[in-house]
């Protein structure tokens, strides 16, 4: 893809032709227009179970296929919404997101994980995975990609050159802005504030993305602990049964007659089992964790970061060469009236004076686009909007998890808590464990 077309600049042909597209141009934005009350088309009026409802794609992995020099990592993806699964690798994703950049620059396309060439190991690759299905799930779900040839030809076609597919829908077909019926008119529908409006978005946006990513972080540690705590119960219960299972001979003039150690070591050796379901259920407890709430922490985090992403391609393409077109413009008309101060000859003035004319036509176009990236903007800040209710859900799924790993574990804490009587009987009248040594008996001298 062309940094022009990442830059939001008009594909190839003259600025008066792409200032207003051809009536009898085929117009695919027509098709999937966002969902929009009566009388305003930049309001929107989608709710966050409609967008959720769209779609649900499923990215898994596939067993490794060995080339000549590396292994190639491909993915299943199963949408639920096209009824079908198709195999995919980590280049057709990248193939079309560059498309979808390219039909629609002033969108927020989220970005793909890095490519690993070499040494990519396990934990790299289902990082990937899990990031590679968040970008096509809010992909799916997004509304004009979501109604897009592009994204039914990419979850459906099962043949072996979809990149070469992807091209071809794209090839001689304009952007967003050429394609869309109200592309000349956004101006009409922005507030007049737009530009206050906009910087007030983009600050809360930033705002809201900075607290996210440190909630992540915080529910990535708490998750992680979990599986820690999970690994050190199993490592303790199999400490006991080493212990239970020891061989080694007791002399007869340790034990004087008494068969405690054979009872303790009987019983210690029976624990392990339920120290190895208490790993189990912080396991479950983690892993859910890691599926219900830092997932989709992550999920809106990358739709945050798209959003950023939309705002820096916003000021740095279109707005920037609007700007620069400007001032391209201003100096052509100092040249031309020095040529005409100077009486320069009527071939050099004219050809000047048509250069001019083709600057102010680039000019308009420029207008016309920045105005329609604010038009976008407009409604991809209504978009993060609605899916900040997201938030409900994530805590929902937190506080449930939390609930029901401690409910878990505790039934099996009091399962084991009668087990423990065993080890005190024989060597003293106390049937049950005392629940704390009496104070004084451990530290006094």
């Amino acid at each position: 893809m062309t940094a022009a077309a990442m830059d939001g600049e008009p594909p190839a042909g003259t600025a008066a032709d792409l200032a207003k597209p051809p009536v009898n141009e085929p117009r695919e934005a027509e098709q999937f227009l966002m969902q929009t009350p009566q009388g305003n088309p930049l309001l929107l009026s989608h709710t966050l179970q409609e967008l959720l409802s769209k779609d649900s794609v499923q990215v898994e992995l596939i067993p490794e296929k060995k080339g000549l020099f590396l292994k190639h990592v491909e993915y299943e993806v199963s949408s639920k919404r096209f009824k079908c699964s198709v195999y995919r690798r980590y280049n057709d994703f990248v193939v079309f997101h560059e498309m979808l950049l390219h039909k629609f620059p002033y969108r927020m396309v989220p970005a793909l994980p890095p490519k690993r060439m070499l040494g990519a190991d396990r934990e790299f690759i289902e990082s990937r995975r899990r990031a590679l299905k968040r970008f096509i799930n809010l992909v799916a779900r997004h509304p004009p990609f979501s109604e897009d040839v592009l994204l039914k030809l990419f979850l459906s076609f099962s043949g072996s050159d979809v990149q070469n597919k992807l091209r071809e829908l794209v090839q001689g077909v304009g952007d967003e802005f050429v394609t869309c019926r109200l592309a000349t008119q956004a101006k009409d529908f922005l507030p007049a504030d737009i530009q206050a409006q906009f910087a007030a978005s983009r600050e809360l946006i930033r705002n809201i993305y900075n607290s996210f990513y440190k909630l992540r972080d915080r529910a990535e540690r708490i998750a992680s602990r979990a599986i820690d705590n999970a690994s050190d119960l199993l490592i303790f219960g199999k400490e006991l049964s080493a212990l239970g299972s020891d061989t080694t001979p007791l002399p007869s003039w340790a034990a004087l007659n008494n068969n405690t150690w054979g009872t303790l070591k009987q019983a210690l050796k029976g624990l392990s089992v339920e120290f190895a379901l208490l790993a189990d259920k912080a396991v479950q407890q983690g892993k859910q964790e890691e599926n219900d709430v830092v997932e989709k922490l992550n999920l809106f985090l990358d739709l945050l970061q798209s959003y950023k992403d939309l705002c820096e391609r916003h000021e740095k393409g279109v707005l920037h060469k609007h700007q620069r077109a400007l001032h391209k413009y201003s100096m052509m008309k100092k040249q031309m009236m020095s040529a005409t101060v100077q009486n320069k000859e009527p071939e050099s003035v004219e050809q000047l004076e048509s250069r001019i004319v083709e600057q102010e036509n680039a000019i308009i176009t420029m207008e016309l686009r920045n105005y329609f990236s604010l038009y976008c903007l407009h409604q991809e800040t209504q978009l993060i909007h609605i899916y900040l209710p997201l938030t409900s859900h994530i805590l929902g799924a937190f506080v449930n998890s939390q609930i029901q790993g401690h409910k878990e574990m505790s039934k099996v804490w009091n399962e084991l808590k009668p087990k423990l009587s065993c080890l005190f009987v024989g060597s003293s009248s106390m049937p049950t464990p005392p629940l704390s040594p009496p104070e004084g008996n451990f530290f006094s001298n």
